[in-house]
């Protein structure tokens, strides 16, 4: 169904997108009020140059290249510390100090006012090699009374390795985790260092929610759409690691009763809305990154159904662009962003900013900004890019302001404040 929207544009839109290559990517990493979306010809979309796969065409009108939107709100940028190593996520902690983890292996915290703590103690071994590390860490929805936390990492196995899940309590002097518990081990493992996925993020149902990449060789790619792999999903479990009795499959003997959602390529970004839907953003191939609304039990294509192409320049073996069965994305981007870290913005320090949904970009070294309305993308913006880093991960903090990671040896914390 195609919907249409007038607006007027204030202004010319930010920034153009580096170039530079991404060391991740040799395989490259709300509001219901019915308003219709403004076609192509109605505005101008960001200039991110020529598409990676120009033959790829959307498949309703605004799936890609929305118009381009200025923010009218000033804010500060305020470099809270750096040399962090290759920060992976920021989750902020209640009293506004933030968790801090990084890829080689060490959590931390840092304090509101940019001091860097020491590594947490208790953190399993991780395989650092390639994409892999420790990667994602979320708070437990009963943080305030219990101090659980979370995190994925990329855990060394026999014949390889596998994202896998851990919580532990933290501890009241902040400089250990105890009772670890590894809660969730993706299978099968496998001998490579991509696509590891790896985001958390808890629902309103108080349940956990694990997107995980297809771990991109081609080898094992094409078990995204196998029901006995955990590659290339969306897991929910519970905070324990046991199964929810309504998961989509869990009474099907031949699927692994986790799986909430499949065919994915390798999601690093996830968000729940102010209505409680999932939003991700995952990683394409060469062009069609995808903006996907996740609803249980559906199918989102990888690698039968996608917008983009190999790395090569050839076509995904057998895919198409879209099929019957397959859910397609709500947007897309054709040169791709590398998408990483996602946060709907729901504080008060930026009322223009309520609703919108953020993404780190790691190739195209912006904030992203999108106005999503009726389900459709309305509008778009690039933040930050005069900054030329790698953003990682984007979250909101108590105080209403958006705190990100730059992916980088140097990394450094960055907070979005109103001026």
């Amino acid at each position: 169904m195609k919907i249409s929207r007038l607006f007027t544009l204030s202004a010319v839109f930010f920034t153009t997108i580096a170039a530079s290559c991404n060391n991740e990517a040799v395989t490259r990493e709300e509001d219901d009020t019915q308003k219709p979306v403004a076609t192509q010809e109605d505005c101008k979309p960001i200039d991110m140059g020529p598409a990676n796969s120009p033959e790829q065409q959307p498949t309703f009108e605004g799936q890609t290249r929305a118009c381009a939107i200025t923010s009218e709100t000033q804010f500060n940028v305020q470099v809270l510390t750096k040399g962090l190593n290759k920060p992976w996520a920021v989750e902020p902690l209640p009293n506004g100090d933030l968790l801090i983890t990084e890829k080689p292996g060490n959590m931390r915290i840092v304090s509101a006012t940019g001091q860097i703590g020491n590594p947490i103690s208790g953190i399993p071994k991780v395989d650092a090699r390639g994409q892999g590390g420790l990667l994602d860490v979320a708070l437990g929805p009963n943080f305030s009374s219990d101090r659980m936390i979370y995190w994925s990492y990329s855990e060394p196995r026999q014949g390889g390795n596998a994202t896998s899940v851990a919580r532990g309590v933290l501890s009241e002097d902040r400089t250990r985790v105890e009772n670890v518990q590894v809660i969730f081990q993706a299978k099968p493992a496998f001998n490579g260092t991509m696509h590891y996925g790896s985001r958390l993020a808890f629902g309103p149902d108080g349940l956990l929610y694990i997107t995980l990449g297809e771990r991109s060789d081609k080898q094992i790619r094409p078990q995204a759409q196998h029901m006995d792999s955990h590659m290339g999903k969306i897991i929910r479990i519970a905070p324990d690691g046991s199964v929810p009795k309504d998961n989509p499959f869990v009474n099907d003997s031949k699927a692994l009763p986790e799986i909430w959602t499949v065919g994915h390529r390798n999601v690093q970004s996830a968000a729940f809305d102010s209505n409680g839907r999932l939003w991700i953003v995952e990683m394409g191939p060469q062009g069609g990154d995808e903006l996907n609304l996740i609803e249980n039990g559906k199918n989102y294509g990888w690698p039968l159904v996608t917008f983009g192409e190999e790395y090569s320049g050839e076509p995904v073996p057998n895919s198409v662009t879209t099929k019957e069965g397959y859910v397609d994305p709500v947007y897309y981007w054709d040169p791709v962003i590398a998408p990483s870290g996602a946060q709907f913005y729901t504080g008060s320090a930026f009322p223009e900013w309520k609703g919108n949904l953020f993404v780190g970009g790691l190739r195209s070294q912006v904030l992203v900004r999108l106005r999503i309305e009726n389900n459709r993308v309305t509008g778009e913006e690039h933040l930050l890019g005069d900054r030329k880093e790698r953003i990682r991960d984007v979250r909101q903090g108590p105080d209403g302001a958006l705190y990100l990671v730059t992916d980088a040896s140097n990394g450094e914390l960055w907070k979005i404040s109103p001026r």
